[in-house]
């Protein structure tokens, strides 16, 4: 659930270790946890975005990413300042997302938030995908086995 009372942070200053990413590469969980890795953590918590075989009952043969780059990497950096603001102890904050063709099983989006306690790592994990998905300027276009394709915004997958 997005806490709307976090304040809007224009152009966020970020901690030291964390790490954005807006990439045509393939992403990598080893990396992302790599990056979240800090010795005054006592969890790492990561979620990982995969492309499904099926979206509402209807076969995915792919799908296609497209982002506003600049924006988006500020809008990480601004989530990770929300984060810092409501959980203090936070360590790291990685959140990397393709863009281009992606197949099915292919990592679309990863975030990785470490942090002493367990408690606070899911829910600013939970906090950063959230947010991410309504605020980033980042798009979608499901191309269907069936040949039809449709563009959905990332935050009308809120349900997902």
């Amino acid at each position: 659930m997005l806490n709307s009372t976090l304040p809007f942070v224009p152009n966020a200053a970020t901690a030291a270790g964390d790490d954005f990413a807006v990439t045509f590469a393939p992403l990598s969980l080893d990396e992302a946890y790599r990056l979240a890795d800090d010795s005054r953590n006592g969890a790492i918590v990561v979620m990982s975005g995969m492309v499904r075989d099926h979206t509402e009952g209807r076969a995915v043969a792919y799908l296609e990413y497209q982002a506003y780059e600049p924006m988006a990497l500020e809008v990480f950096k601004q989530i990770a300042a929300q984060i810092r603001q409501q959980w203090s102890d936070v360590t790291t904050v990685v959140i990397h997302h393709r863009t281009g063709k992606l197949t099915i099983g292919e990592i679309s989006v990863l975030v990785a938030v470490g942090c002493p306690h367990r408690g606070e790592a899911f829910a600013a994990c939970q906090y950063a995908i959230d947010t991410l998905k309504h605020n980033a300027p980042i798009w979608k276009k499901e191309h269907w086995e069936d040949g039809a394709s449709t563009w959905v915004s990332i935050g009308a997958c809120e349900a997902e």
